[in-house]
């Protein structure tokens, strides 16, 4: 099962890699026309702004979608208009149609296609889930009320649609039925049955009244209900983001303390050196005054120098014999001299 589920998605993934592509004005064929494998989209070999004009064989740009989004169209290009209420869109969109009668033909999951009828208001579905459209479906292929009251005959459909595990692909069935919202179609007995409340045994999604049919068999909470928590979840997260703050700020303010006293500490080094060495300083002038003081009356440095150099110095006896070659000068004669 699982070799043959995949040969299938190959094999329309290939076709779908290969058609599909043709725009406007471009030949094709309604015959190609069909639902993808395992997805049940609706195909064809126009683009995805494009249909098929069965008359005249060729694409042609869509004029109606079902949409407020749709899918080709290029940002800013000008966009089909909606069908209005009461006419629908089909999937090929060709054209705004009316709402079809009840037992008409209808595309597959295309509730929008078919009319309400006079009680819409009392059968619609309002949980959201896409039960009927105005109290209509689209029971295999064909317009239907729903409004089929417990134990009464129902219409059930099947759909097959290819699933994606972590590991593996698998079957996902789809059951819809006729009957009223709260009921559900037993696909064994065709009859209508009551939804099963919460921890009721189960065998499809469809039987619950949450729309949830855990693995265990057991009705189980709606897949979409909110998770929601105690007081004390909300007072762990205050706390956890007041310790976070509360962590950031003191390691903050502990690593600034540290480089504060760090530079501090430099601060205390440098004026230490430069107390010390002014006190050197000092040291030194008062030495030095104080060697002055010690001096013999008072005398300063500069007096007691020129005094030493007036009276102690040394002198040069300059004394030196010449001898003149002239007969005028006697040949005994001193000359004396100071240098």
């Amino acid at each position: 099962m699982h070799a043959w589920s995949t040969t299938l998605l190959l094999l329309s993934l290939t076709h779908q890699s290969l058609a599909g592509i043709y725009k406007s004005g471009e030949p094709c064929s309604v015959a190609n026309n069909r639902l993808q494998q395992g997805t049940f989209q609706f195909w064809s070999e126009c683009t995805s702004s494009n249909y098929c004009d069965e008359i005249e064989g060729v694409c042609r740009p869509k004029r109606c979608r079902r949409d407020d989004f749709p899918f080709g169209y290029e940002k800013g290009a000008d966009l089909p208009e909606k069908c209005k209420k009461g006419s629908f869109c089909p999937d090929e969109g060709t054209d705004c149609q009316p709402v079809l009668p009840q037992g008409s033909a209808c595309q597959l999951n295309r509730d929008d296609q078919c009319a309400g009828p006079d009680n819409f208001a009392e059968l619609t579905d309002t949980t959201g889930r896409g039960l009927n459209f105005n109290g209509s479906v689209c029971i295999n292929n064909v317009c239907l009320w729903a409004n089929v009251t417990a134990g009464n005959e129902c219409v059930v459909e099947n759909t097959p649609y290819i699933a994606y595990g972590v590991d593996l692909e698998f079957i996902n069935i789809v059951s819809r039925g006729n009957c009223r919202v709260g009921l559900y179609c037993d696909a064994a007995t065709k009859q209508c049955r009551q939804n099963k409340a919460l921890g009721e045994a189960c065998a499809a999604d469809k039987e619950c009244d949450s729309m949830n049919c855990s693995s265990d068999g057991k009705c189980s909470i709606a897949a979409a209900t909110p998770h929601k928590f105690g007081i004390w979840a909300y007072v762990l997260v205050a706390l956890g983001i007041l310790a976070g703050m509360g962590g950031t700020l003191t390691g903050l303010y502990m690593a600034h303390r540290k480089q504060r006293d760090v530079e501090r500490e430099k601060r205390l080094q440098y004026w230490r050196e430069q107390n010390t060495f002014h006190q050197n300083l000092m040291q030194m002038r008062d030495a030095a005054r104080a060697s002055i003081m010690s001096l013999p009356n008072g005398s300063s440095p500069r007096s007691d120098f020129r005094e030493l150099d007036d009276n102690n110095g040394p002198k040069g006896s300059g004394l030196r014999n010449y001898y003149g070659d002239d007969s005028d000068y006697d040949s005994d004669r001193k000359v004396e001299g100071r240098f």
